[in-house]
Parts: structure tokens; C-alpha cells; sequence
């Protein structure tokens, strides 16, 4: 079945090089485009196509080819195979890591897709918000943080209401070892200050930091 032992090692090296450059861990975001922000190299062209993205999308066509290289047959089955291995790989390594050797913060997990917050009026000036986070801590420990709220993406009409909670944090958060739960955060926020009229909506998937110290993780 293996024909060409080096062309198999090579082909592992890059389908892993892919994997690890979009690795969703411990932010929401790929390891690479964390990589990217912190040498100033572009994430985006003009366009919005995703360097990040580009690149390990090559690499693993990289792989590929020396994959079908290295076998005598089962070529297609194989190649199968690593499609499967690198769209789910990525999260099984990011739980089993969670549930095994992950400490404070990066032990919790946060329902992204599960979030949401409401807006409304409760006079001419004070805009009312309420959350619903849910949040699982995999490991033993008690684990405390700080949550923060910010916006992935604004579009020009957009107004930035979720980075409006901040000014009533901190959002301080305890979880138990092994809990899982739904947060809620309920916030007053005075719109005269910022020289808004009247706001009101809903905001699903919810982008958050949560804080320990020094530590962050962008969800």
C-alpha cells in the first residue's frame, strides 16, 4: 500500500501545518490570523478574501498531492479521509484538550451560536440590555473571570451596542467545576452620554472576552 515512505511524512507535516494555522483555539479566531495580527502582516485583501484562509486551503492541496504520491492505492478512500480528519479534527483536539489538561479559562466553553442579547428603551434616555451566555467549565476547578463584549464586524449603518455593555461592567463570573449554565446580565445603560437617541434590537451570537489576569480569550 505505501510506496514512497517520505512522501508521506511530507504530506503529514503539511496537512498538520494547515491544521494548526486555522486552529480555533483559545480564541474564536485561527491561531495564523492571531500570528498575522501580531507581525502586521494583512488578514484581508481589499476584496475580503482571507490570506489565512488561502494559505492553509494550499497546504492542505499540499498534502493531498503527496498523500495520492506516497500510496500504491486507496487513493481516493484516503483523500476521503483527510477531508473528514481536517474538518473535524480540529474541535475533537480542542475538547479533548479541554476535558483533560485545560486549566482556568481555558477550560470553559462558551455556546457562541446559543447567546443572545436584547435591547430596549426603558425611558428616552436609559437603553435596557439583557444576556443569555451559556457557559461550560470541563474541568475540576472552580474557574472566576471577567466578560467583555465587543464587535466582530460593523457595517456603515451599524451602531456598536454590544461594546455599549461595557460601561456597566465588569461582569464578574464564577463557575464550579464540571458546571454548566446560562449567565444573565441585565444593564441600565445611560445613551445620554453618548449623544444616541433612541436604540432597540437583538444581537445573536454574541461576541465576548472573558479576562483573568492577564489571560484573554476572544469568543
Amino acid at each position: 500500500m505505501l510506496k514512497n515512505k517520505r512522501f508521506l511524512i511530507v504530506a503529514v507535516i503539511f496537512f498538520f501545518l494547515s491544521i494548526a494555522l486555522n486552529f480555533p483555539f483559545p480564541h474564536e479566531y485561527p491561531i495564523g490570523q492571531e500570528l498575522s495580527s501580531a507581525l502586521n502582516f494583512p488578514i484581508k485583501t481589499i476584496n475580503g478574501v482571507n490570506y489565512i484562509g488561502i494559505t492553509g486551503l494550499v497546504l492542505f492541496g499540499i498534502s493531498l498531492f503527496f498523500l495520492v504520491k506516497s500510496l500504491e492505492k486507496f487513493h481516493l478512500r484516503m483523500v476521503l479521509i483527510a477531508f473528514l480528519m481536517v474538518v473535524f479534527l480540529p474541535m475533537e483536539m480542542v475538547s479533548a484538550y479541554q476535558k483533560t489538561f485545560a486549566t482556568g479559562i481555558n477550560a470553559v466553553e462558551y455556546e457562541r451560536k446559543s447567546s443572545m442579547c436584547l435591547f430596549e428603551m426603558k425611558d428616552e434616555i436609559t437603553l435596557y440590555a439583557n444576556c443569555q451566555l451559556p457557559f461550560e467549565n470541563h474541568s475540576n476547578q472552580a474557574v472566576q473571570f471577567n466578560i467583555e463584549f465587543y464587535e466582530k464586524y460593523l457595517f456603515e449603518d451599524d451602531y456598536p451596542m454590544l461594546s455599549l455593555l461595557n460601561d456597566g461592567g465588569p461582569y464578574e463570573v464564577i463557575l464550579h467545576g464540571k458546571e454548566r449554565k446560562v449567565v444573565t446580565i441585565e444593564t441600565e445603560i445611560d445613551l445620554s452620554k453618548s449623544g444616541r437617541g433612541s436604540l432597540s434590537g437583538e444581537a445573536w451570537g454574541v461576541n465576548i472576552k472573558i479576562k483573568d489576569g492577564d489571560r484573554v480569550r476572544k469568543l
